[in-house]
This record gives structure tokens, sequence and C-alpha cells, in this order.
């Protein structure tokens, strides 16, 4: 069973475009880790400053293996999360 993380990133009035770019920087890098399994975002057709991820780890391990990247780090931590209005996230188990 897989460990699945879906996110729900809103951006902070005009800062639409830079979460936009924060997400197309961290998708290789994130798809190339270990413990990575599947990762892709989406953008809300209703509203361009929702955007949802979803994400497919080997384990909770490969999850918070993840968060402990140079590239989550810089790009999340560092540009992403100062521009975010809210941020939610739920956790799951694949069936």
């Amino acid at each position: 069973m897989a460990f699945v993380v879906a996110a729900i990133w809103t951006a902070k009035e005009g800062q639409e475009d830079t979460i936009a770019e924060v997400i197309r920087v961290m998708t290789p890098p994130s798809r190339e880790e270990p413990g990575c399994l599947f990762y892709q975002a989406q953008r809300s057709q209703e509203n361009p400053r929702v955007f949802f991820l979803y994400e497919q780890y080997v384990d909770q391990a490969g999850y918070e293996a993840h968060m402990a990247t140079p590239h989550f780090e810089k790009h999340v931590r560092g540009e992403a999360i100062p521009n975010l209005e809210s941020r939610e996230r739920a956790f799951y188990e694949t069936i």
C-alpha cells in the first residue's frame, strides 16, 4: 500500500504565477526521488489561485524524505509557503 498526500494550496492574491512556477520547478526532482511513486499537480479552472497536488510515496518515510530534500526546503518552504494564503494536507493509504 502506498502513502498518499492530497494537498490544496491557495496562493495569496497576485502570487498564483509564483506558486505555479514553484510547482513546475519541484515536479521533476520530486518524481526522481526513490520514495516517490507519483507526483502530479493540478490548477483549478474555476479559481487560478487554487492548486491541487496529488502525491504517492512507497511509505510515510518516503514522504518525510521528500520534505527533507534541498529542493523542498528551497522551493516549498522558501518560496511557496510564504506566498500561500492557505495550505491544506490530507493523508491516505491506497487500498
